[in-house]
């Protein structure tokens, strides 16, 4: 791996963007909840590293410059569709009030940005560009630096913010008191300055930077991860491998053998020969399957890196055993999937429930693709495209409106069995309230009132706007949950 750096510094082009996105970030950024500043800020800084002035990368003599720009660069559609990708996960913040969907969707949203500024195809250079993404804000310190030495117009452009913001503050104050709606529009928009308040513009301001300086670092010279996308030149020998798995297999048959009976059988089966519930017969094997689903992509990860296939014959086994192995694993993915279907629908869906249940499915679409690979041997799409589906699962997740989901399962659930537990219904987010609108009159307050509290005691501004709260609101002040005593 090569990664010299860019090899002049900072333009003032690129400079200027930074700082106008990161301040664009401070004061947009609301850190405590989700709102329309995540998309504001991630449109800002996109905007910023677009218009940055790139500089070019000058490779060394002894290698082809077309090689190497080649070799270090992924193709700018695939850059693209995961700057695109960023943008639109940290956009779900706008649309979703769950805390937790918005902190998955933002802990992905750095690897498809990582992936958006320092490229890598295999799994390893993907990985490795994870890593080097928050690297690379320590490594453009100096190299900004250094092009804030080279600005020569610097004191006036200092001069010219300072004489913008003392005009806009002095008019701005004059308008405000001279007229009560635009009063109320400047309230709206602009936060109260206290010292909280700067101290988080301090710091967002100061991380956006890093952020947006390391990416732009990045994009002006990207890291050679070519080196790590070939394949392994060590291999094991042929009983090495093979032994091993064939014996994986072979159990793998016979835990189907089983599961296929207990599927079809249904709860009468189980009820004969396990002495217990269905449900409970359903709890207590998901997450073993999960583990062995997890495990198996490793094992199969492994024996595709260290098994050799040089001679037709090794080819052949290489397809027989792995094909099967991802075949068989296919139905313990479907075996998973109908346990926490049966305990979903007797015992109500959480978010737990339903998070793992997605992870499950995606993990066997990610065999069906190993499936596919295994035809041809070949497959530097697949780790690009293991990572592009998680991403597309996560942003269907976040378009269903999980909590939504989850409350409407469960008055689905209550509307057959007559059982509910409103105490975990109330602790969902606004995003529920649509669904939780049906319940019962006895019932609406207790799952309704803990979550009105939250949207009046807090409410937003335009930072903070979100659909999923406004939305909540205004059904709320249409139909407001009476309060109820002893909720059960």
């Amino acid at each position: 791996m090569r990664w010299p750096g860019p090899p002049r510094p900072a333009g003032t082009g690129t400079i200027v963007a930074l700082l106008g996105a990161a301040v664009v970030a401070a004061l947009s950024l609301p850190l405590d909840r989700t709102g329309a500043g995540w998309l504001v800020s991630a449109l800002a800084c996109a905007a910023a590293l677009t218009v940055a002035r790139a500089v070019p990368y000058r490779p060394p003599l002894t290698v082809p410059a077309p090689a190497v720009r080649r070799d270090m660069a992924a193709p700018a559609l695939g850059r693209f569709a995961w700057a695109t990708a960023t943008v639109v996960l940290l956009g779900v913040g706008t649309v979703r009030a769950a805390g937790w969907l918005f902190l998955l969707c933002l802990a992905t949203a750095c690897l498809t940005g990582a992936l958006a500024v320092a490229g890598g195809r295999s799994l390893r250079a993907m990985a490795l560009a994870g890593i080097m993404a928050p690297l690379a804000g320590f490594r453009a310190l100096p190299w900004v630096a250094r092009g804030l030495g080279r600005v020569r117009r610097g004191p006036r452009m200092v001069a010219t913010v300072l004489v913008s913001a003392l005009l806009l503050i002095v008019f701005g104050s004059l308008f405000t008191s001279a007229d009560p709606a635009f009063a109320g529009i400047v309230t709206a928009i602009v936060p109260r300055v206290d010292a909280p308040t700067v101290a988080r513009w301090i710091f967002v301001f100061a991380a956006a930077g890093g952020v947006l300086g390391g990416a732009a670092y990045l994009r002006a010279a990207p890291p050679d991860l070519s080196g790590l996308d070939g394949p392994s030149r060590r291999r094991l020998a042929r009983l090495e491998w093979a032994i091993p798995l064939t014996l994986l297999v072979l159990l793998f048959a016979a835990f189907v053998t089983v599961q296929v009976t207990v599927l079809f059988g249904g709860s009468r089966h189980v009820l004969r020969t396990a002495g217990l519930t269905y449900a409970d017969y359903a709890r207590s094997g998901f997450w073993q399957l999960l583990a062995v689903t997890g495990l198996t992509l490793g094992v199969v990860a492994a024996a595709v890196r260290w098994a050799p296939r040089q001679t037709r014959f090794d080819r052949v086994l290489i397809r027989a055993v792995l094909g099967t192995l991802a075949v068989l694993t296919l139905v313990i993915v479907a075996s998973a999937l109908h346990r926490m279907s049966v305990y979903a629908d007797t015992y109500g869906l959480t978010r737990l429930r339903l998070l793992v249940a997605l992870c499950e499915l995606w993990l066997g679409i990610v065999f069906v693709l190993v499936l596919i690979a295994g035809i041809r041997l070949r497959a530097a799409w697949l780790a690009r495209t293991v990572v592009a589906l998680a991403v597309l699962a996560l942003l269907a997740l976040a378009a269903v409106n999980p909590d939504g989901l989850i409350a409407d399962r469960n008055i689905a659930r209550y509307e057959r069995t007559h059982r509910i537990d409103t105490e975990y219904l109330s602790r969902l987010s606004a995003d529920a309230v649509p669904a939780l609108q049906r319940l019962d009159p006895d019932l609406r307050p207790c799952a309704l009132n803990p979550i009105s509290a939250g949207l009046y005691r807090r409410p937003d501004d335009a930072r903070q706007w979100n659909y999923g709260r406004s939305h909540a609101r205004a059904l709320l002040a249409a139909a407001p949950a009476v309060e109820r005593p002893g909720c059960p």
